[in-house]
């Protein structure tokens, strides 16, 4: 699924006038598609302020560029919204017949990757989960999930920083489903604002891990200031 809610206008300052679109915030959610391929959708702030949702694309493994990062992601570094796309995602991640699930026992894996783009394609901040869980008796008997972050850095030691980020895990041993919250807050001091109070971003990811090892993931992303042309990019695999 995806959905988004915007608050604030068009409007700023300076070089920017013009551009800004305000405080954003989009939200929503993918299930985890099949081994061996991932999930992804991208989300364009429009010449109106108003997300475009992109088409869910299902792709190899091999070909994500943004599933390697999230297996990756271990340090820093230098991104998606509810609607009609919502259906062809569960269709693509083989979300099957409501009420035919089948229990799958056995070790799983999982990947999330929630990013914000600016218009040129560089990737300004992140937050990635990578997640373990072993199943049997329809339980989740053990589950595990790290969360790391990545942002980008400008020359002169500027660019964006980490503020804060953590996750917390409901349940870790003996569950029907382990869900984990991750967050990350960034803050930009550089070359389009040296004040560093004008941008923000704030990356939130759940990820639901289920007895019968299929995974759910769920994504947020709120911006202090977004412009036109700017890429939220989510995904599993």
């Amino acid at each position: 699924m995806a959905s988004a809610a915007t608050h604030g206008g068009a409007g700023g300052g300076g070089e920017r006038s013009g551009r800004s679109c305000g405080a954003l915030r989009l939200t929503g959610s993918l299930p985890a598609p099949p081994a061996g391929t991932a999930v992804q959708q991208e989300v364009a702030i429009g010449a109106d302020c108003v997300p475009r949702l992109g088409a869910v694309h299902l792709v190899r493994l091999d070909r994500s560029a943004a599933a390697a990062r999230a297996r990756t992601a271990t340090g820093p570094a230098s991104a998606t919204v509810h609607g009609a796309a919502a259906g062809d995602a569960r269709k693509a991640a083989g979300a099957g017949t409501p009420g035919a699930v089948t229990a799958v026992s056995g070790p799983h894996r999982t990947t999330g990757w929630n990013e914000m783009y600016d218009c040129c394609g560089i990737r300004m901040t992140g937050l990635y989960t990578a997640s373990e869980w072993t199943t049997e008796g329809g339980r989740v008997v053990s589950a595990a999930t790290d969360a790391t972050q990545r942002w980008n850095r400008e020359p002169w030691d500027a660019g964006w920083s980490p503020k804060s980020a953590g996750r917390d895990t409901d349940c870790a041993a003996d569950c029907p489903v382990s869900r984990t919250e991750a967050h990350a807050d960034f803050t930009y001091r550089g070359v389009f604002d040296v004040t560093g109070v004008r941008y923000a971003d704030t990356h939130h990811s759940t990820v639901e891990l289920a007895a019968d090892g299929r995974a759910t993931c769920r994504f947020d992303v709120e911006l202090r200031h977004g412009f036109i042309g700017w890429n939220w990019r989510r995904g599993c695999a």
